[in-house]
């Protein structure tokens, strides 16, 4: 397992919060592990958020149970975007998210470039390894983000 890589829930988690969900892993560390579900869009765009509601029309999705008062991002523009945190060579986890809500409402970064959470999905340092090992995560040889 390492950062960059996708995981889908198998059977054994039916009837959980990730039953049928696909997870790119952003951050595997000796800490642990961070990543955000990719196919739940969330029922509310960014300019429907009370902060942003002067903004452009852009989805979001719900990125986990965890800490869903904040939202998260990656993206695929280290050239616009700065401060954000490689997680494989082609994805950034974070950086400034004020300069990316101004380069979305110009039209200079899509859906192709940049996905926003809310919520993300952690896990204790071994905790992901030992779910994929008693079969509850499959890893994804083949998926993309963007």
């Amino acid at each position: 397992m390492q950062a960059g890589q996708f995981i889908s829930s198998t059977p054994a988690l039916e009837g959980t919060v990730f039953e049928n969900t696909v997870i790119f892993i952003a951050e595997y560390n000796d800490k642990g592990a961070l990543g955000f579900v990719t196919n739940q869009p969330f029922s509310r765009g960014l300019n429907e958020l009370e902060e942003f509601r002067h903004g452009k029309a852009f989805p979001l999705y719900l990125g986990g149970p965890v800490d869903q008062e904040h939202l998260y991002f990656v993206h695929r523009r280290a050239d616009l975007i700065a401060g954000g945190a490689e997680v494989d060579g082609k994805v950034f986890f974070g950086g400034d998210f004020k300069t990316t809500v101004a380069l979305i409402n110009q039209n200079l970064l899509t859906e192709r470039d940049v996905r926003i959470f809310i919520g993300y999905c952690g896990w204790d340092k071994g905790e992901l390894d030992a779910e994929i090992a008693e079969g509850s995560w499959n890893l994804l040889e083949a998926a993309t983000l963007f």
